[in-house]
């Protein structure tokens, strides 16, 4: 996924504000299951929700205001019911890494309860997965 980085996204330097990468990569995470013909609204209408229950962020370079950003999403790990995804902030100009982040998502239901990933899902998310060399 593509963005632009807007004023409303950097702090008083013209840096992007560390959070707003959050809400780039829950876009790009949105983004990657809507590629792939899965609306979040429509699992959620199905009894399917998955929330972050964990994020590590490593902050490499800054991203300043107007400069072009990809958000790259890749599955890592596919469990019974939560996954971890990998994902990417990389200058467009340079192809320069600016963030990485570390993301695991839970499968619950409506009340909250803990849910097996339904086998489309996990189907596509071990297509996309990482491979390791």
């Amino acid at each position: 996924m593509d963005i632009r980085i807007y004023y409303e996204d950097t702090d008083a330097a013209g840096v992007v504000y560390h959070a707003s990468y959050l809400k780039f990569f829950e876009r790009a995470r949105t983004e990657y299951f809507r590629e792939r013909g899965l609306g979040v609204g429509e699992l959620a209408n199905e009894g399917f929700v998955f929330p972050v229950i964990r994020m590590e962020i490593d902050f490499k370079a800054p991203a300043l205001h107007d400069e072009l950003v990809s958000i790259i999403t890749r599955p890592e790990r596919v469990g019974g019911s939560s996954f971890t995804v990998r994902q990417q902030a990389v200058r467009q100009s340079d192809g320069r890494l600016l963030v990485e982040a570390q993301v695991s998502l839970a499968c619950i239901n409506p009340q909250r309860k803990a849910r097996r990933i339904p086998s489309h899902i996990r189907r596509m998310l071990e297509e996309g997965a990482v491979q390791e060399p």
